[in-house]
Order: structure tokens, then sequence, then C-alpha cells
């Protein structure tokens, strides 16, 4: 490697050192300015809670409410709705691209779907999967799947016409021209699309959670509202920031790993 490239990797690295470390100064800043602004009376502390409100409150939750269990079953729960959108929406993709015609006919549809409240359906959904995780589920996935269909099918749809039409000119039938062109040609952004799907089944299950749960951060979180203790409320939404967060970097991880391997 000659000093030119050690330079520029030197340069990338630093890069990232230097991103993150802003990025934990915001946060350090936020926070402090809040517990500041808490403990001098400039905000009201019972509305708005402070950092070392939350932090009483999360080690409350993990000492009496069994913490730990509700973040596995949100977690759980956003991980099944994950793998099931992602999956239904790289079939129907398909399904849309293959079929013109098909996708012609439910694109309007798709449109309407996605643009509806998924939370007005909750109490149908309750009634036709019952009050329990599975309505949760099926929640998250009528968030994360439409997007995942639209996302993919996009991408097929900006597949490289002009490869298409050599693999056709060869003789190549659908099946090839799918697996060969169209779908290693949309790579990235299936992959990309992960990440829009990791976050839509997150919201999902907590909307989910919000209408139908006996356990879960959503619950803690509109358990908190009902006693009127926004401490709970407000660590609920610290934890699933969290929550978020570290599922994104898994995603994007993975993401980087299998384009590099690409």
């Amino acid at each position: 490697m000659s000093n030119e490239q050690k330079l520029f990797l030197k340069r990338i690295k630093y890069n990232k050192i230097i991103i993150r470390f802003i990025q934990i100064l915001i946060i350090l800043c936020f926070a402090f300015t809040w517990q500041f602004l808490s403990d001098k009376n400039i905000i009201n502390s019972f509305v708005f809670s402070s950092p070392k409100k939350i932090l009483e409150t999360i080690s409350l939750l993990y000492t009496n409410y069994d913490l730990i269990s509700h973040i596995l079953t949100t977690l759980y729960e956003t991980i099944i709705a994950f793998a099931l959108g992602i999956s239904l929406g790289f079939i129907v993709a398909i399904i849309l691209y293959e079929f013109k015609t098909l996708a012609k006919i439910v694109d309007p549809f798709l449109t309407m779907i996605n643009s509806l409240p998924k939370v007005a359906l909750g109490p149908i959904i309750i009634i036709w999967v019952g009050a329990n995780m599975n309505s949760i589920i099926v929640m998250s996935i009528l968030i994360n799947l439409i997007i995942s269909v639209m996302t993919i099918y996009n991408g097929f749809l900006n597949t490289d016409s002009y490869k298409i039409k050599l693999l056709k000119s060869l003789k190549a039938n659908k099946l090839q021209i799918l697996t060969k062109v169209v779908i290693p040609e949309s790579y990235s952004t299936i992959i990309s699309s992960l990440k829009i799907n990791i976050s839509m089944s997150l919201i999902g299950v907590i909307m989910g959670e919000f209408l139908v749960s006996k356990k879960g951060i959503g619950y803690l979180i509109i358990y908190g509202t009902q006693i009127f203790n926004l401490n709970i409320v407000m660590s609920g939404i610290i934890i699933l920031i969290i929550i978020s967060f570290i599922l994104y970097e898994i995603v994007d991880k993975l993401e980087k790993k299998l384009l590099n391997e690409k």
C-alpha cells in the first residue's frame, strides 16, 4: 500500500472519529442543558422530566417492572415484523415487476393504502387477529410492507435497460433476466430498504403496543400516561431512541458488509 493510500485511509478514519465525537458532544450538551433548565426551574420538571429523573426511573423500571422483559418483547416483535415485511415486500415487488399490467392496476391502491393511517385499522385488526402479539406484528407489517414493495419495485424499474435487451437478444428467459440482471442491479436498493424497513417495523410495533399490549416499551409509555407519570413516558421514549439507534447500526453494518462482498 502506497503512502498516499495510507494517508487517504487515515483521513477517512480520522473523519469518522470527529463525526462520532461531535455526535456524542451534541447529546451531552443537550442532556446538560436539559438538566440545568430543570434544576433552575426554568422548565417544569414534572411536565418535561429531566435526565437525572429519567435515569432514576429506568433504574426503578429495571428493579420493579421487569424492564428487560419489556425490551425483549418489543425487540422480538420488531424482528419478526421486519423479517416478514422485507420477505413479503421482495416477493410482491418481483410479482409486480414481472406482471406490468398488474402493477398498473394496483399502483393507485398501494398509494392509498400507504397514505391510510394504519392506527385506524387497529380495531379491525384486533377483531380479526385477536388482542395479542399477533395483532401487533400485523400492524407493523402493514406499515413496513407497502414501503418495502415500493422501494424494491422502483429499484427493479431502474435496472439498465440495455443490459436487459442484451440478455433478450441472447434468448434469455424471464427468470434468467431477473436473477442475472434485475436483482443484482438492484442489490444496493434492496439492502438500503432494510434501513427503512427496520425503522418502520419499530414504529408499527409501538403503535400496536399502544392499542393492545400487556408488555413492551409501548405498553410502558401508555401505562405512564394513564397514571400521569411522565418520567416513565420520557424513559420509554429514551429507551426507544436507544433501541432504534442500535437496530440502525446493526443494519448499517450488515449493509456495508454485504455491499463489500458483492
